[in-house]
């Protein structure tokens, strides 16, 4: 229900713009979720978006900016006045306001920013340094110091003083007088204590959390182990330097695992959305990994000819290739994508190899015991087939599945242990591997039994 009024919504948008009623689309946009808004506008034309945009009042501005796709932020700041853009950035929390500034080039950010404070400048160009994949680059400074003398009501007070600028309150963080981080009191705790009492006597000084050059995969874990909704990030003096709330580590779960669908599928990752991205673009992210695809194909194509003498004899052999090719690639993918899958919620780690192999080998046994049983009767039943045909194929077959498992379970291991990431070890390129293995196998095992 709520999809339809959202397009109830739109298509009034719609037909305001059309109409030119500028007073009853200002009205109209401004009674819209933000996100609902964001969302709206990234359908819109670019020259539709920014007359949207400027119809917006200056605080709902802000909160729709900072839903907006990267691509329809820039659009917009460069074709409004550069005023209006600063008072946008203004109202921004500080972890949104960074992310935009990365997007933009940096001629602009230096126009932009040269009426900025210098402690706040000289902030800005800190957080624009730290690495894209970081905690640094994730964090904001907007959150809630106390100090471990306060009282209850003095907690109280100054939440109440300060909080409107806080990402977050649910969670108060005890500094010392370094800025050092004691210790995390929640909202909580403070609501329910008595107002005398101290912050030193409800502070939990057991603290979770992360330093600001750690990859922010592992912060994600840290969010998930924890059950977070704010992770403190410390330098290494153990100074808090800002914190990272719950809709920024979402974020960065989508982008990782859109980077290892991407990479599974053997094609380059990007953020880029795929209707936004030009034909040329996708096709450069793309055409490496075929290339390589492509020269794992030569080696098979190979083999079969190495292997061509024994086909011309025994020319039933040919039908049994791609069987054996489809089912042994299947078959690794699918120990690949859940070994791959395991290490990434962290269930599996590189001292679990051995236990890995062993499993996969069993699943190998069962699964390629189940299908040459199949496989043996239709040839025998429906294929009048003789034996060591029967044999050769039915051998390949359980062989090229114990060994695709193996493959499948061992390789994303390997690619973690040598630092790549393991998502590159899933699909096409297990597929590729199993494939030169399984003919292999295959012609090896007919020159055995067929023409022994």
């Amino acid at each position: 229900m709520e999809i339809l009024r959202v397009q109830e919504k739109k298509d009034i948008i719609e037909r305001l713009l059309l109409q030119k009623e500028y007073f009853a689309l200002k009205e109209g946009l401004n009674e819209v979720h933000e996100a609902d808004l964001a969302e709206m506008l990234e359908e819109f034309s670019p020259e539709e978006c920014v007359v949207l945009f400027r119809l917006l009042y200056k605080d709902k501005a802000a909160e729709v900016f900072s839903y907006l796709g990267a691509a329809r932020r820039t659009e917009i700041a460069m074709s409004i006045r550069e005023n209006r853009l600063r008072d946008i950035l203004d109202d921004l929390y500080f972890d949104d306001k960074i992310d935009f500034l990365e997007e933009m080039p940096a001629n602009f950010v230096k126009s932009l920013l040269k009426n900025t404070p210098a402690e706040e400048r000289a902030m800005i160009n800190e957080f624009l340094r730290y690495p894209d994949s970081s905690a640094g680059s994730l964090m904001t400074i907007e959150y809630i110091d106390l100090k471990r003398y306060m009282t209850v009501g003095d907690a109280l007070a100054r939440i109440r003083a300060v909080g409107h600028d806080s990402e977050i309150i649910y969670y108060c963080y005890v500094l010392d007088a370094t800025r050092r981080l004691q210790g995390i009191c929640s909202l909580r705790h403070l609501v329910l204590a008595e107002e005398s009492a101290t912050i030193e006597d409800l502070m939990e000084d057991d603290i979770v959390f992360c330093r600001v050059n750690d990859d922010q995969e592992e912060v994600a874990e840290v969010f998930k182990k924890y059950d977070l909704m704010a992770l403190p990030v410390v330098d290494n003096e153990g100074r808090l330097i800002g914190i990272i709330t719950i809709d920024d580590i979402v974020d960065v779960i989508e982008r990782e695992n859109t980077e290892d669908f991407q990479r599974m599928a053997a094609i380059a990752p990007s953020d880029e959305e795929y209707m936004k991205s030009g034909a040329v673009t996708l096709a450069r992210r793309r055409v490496p990994w075929l290339f390589v695809m492509m020269i794992t194909a030569i080696l098979t194509g190979s083999i079969i000819s190495y292997y061509e003498d024994l086909l011309s004899t025994v020319v039933v052999l040919a039908a049994f290739i791609p069987l054996l090719m489809d089912t042994g690639g299947n078959a690794g993918a699918q120990s690949a994508t859940l070994v791959i899958r395991g290490m990434a919620l962290g269930e599996i780690e590189k001292r679990d190899l051995p236990r890995i192999l062993w499993k996969e080998f069993r699943v190998g046994l069962i699964a390629g015991g189940a299908l040459v049983t199949v496989n043996a009767l239709r040839m025998i039943v429906f294929g009048h087939l003789e034996m060591p045909l029967i044999f050769t194929v039915s051998g390949t077959l359980m062989l090229t599945v114990v060994l695709a498992k193996l493959i499948g379970g061992i390789l994303p291991v390997m690619a973690k242990a040598l630092k790549l990431d393991p998502a590159i070890m899933a699909g096409p390129l297990i597929t590729s591997i199993v494939d030169a293995m399984s003919l292999l196998i295959y012609f090896g095992l007919a020159s055995v039994l067929i023409f022994r």
